[in-house]
């Protein structure tokens, strides 16, 4: 996740990526199977216009950390969600990505490997400030240590969070203007 992409990597996993999509439509297209390849290509559209809404809140630290997350291995999928297009230049982006790795260490060592384990973040930028969403859905196996987490972390934002199962983890915050 501290991993410092060089252009060359990002521009091989870029095209690494768009050749598994592209390879995707090409075999639904061979089996006839038209109405899935239009589905596909909707999703790709879906997908680009977030990462253009995520790129272009003026939070680049924060954004990569986003951008590049999945094609490191984890213990979780990360899926985002930007709301809004609104810029967030006024957000401390060297914080907001420490805290969020932080986040993400922690959650990563307190759930179970090779499970389907996926984080859900939404962005909502506001015209008061920016709320950020996360949603765990998977095994959680060290509730303690994530509950530590939250205990320990200084923070600016007042971070509500609910450790609603064994399965399922919710937390919110809002950064002012």
């Amino acid at each position: 996740m501290n991993k410092d992409w060089n252009m060359i990597e990002v521009l091989r996993y870029a095209r690494h990526d768009w050749l598994n999509k592209i390879q995707l439509i090409k075999g639904n297209l061979a089996l006839n199977k038209i109405d899935r390849a239009k589905e596909i290509i909707d999703e790709i559209v879906a997908c680009a216009q977030q990462e253009a809404k995520l790129s272009n809140l003026k939070i680049p630290q924060f954004a990569s950390l986003i951008l590049t997350y999945n094609w490191e291995n984890h213990m979780f999928q990360l899926e985002y969600d930007v709301l809004d297009g609104s810029k967030c230049d006024y957000l401390d982006d060297e914080w907001l990505v420490s805290w969020t790795g932080s986040f993400f260490d922690c959650l990563n060592s307190s759930i179970k490997q090779y499970y389907d384990n996926h984080l859900s973040v939404t962005i909502e930028p506001q015209i008061e400030g920016t709320r950020f969403f996360f949603d765990f859905r998977g095994i959680i196996t060290n509730k303690e240590q994530i509950e530590r987490f939250f205990e320990r972390t200084v923070t600016a934002p007042k971070i509500n969070f609910h450790l609603l199962t064994e399965q399922e983890l919710s937390l919110e915050f809002f950064l002012h203007k």
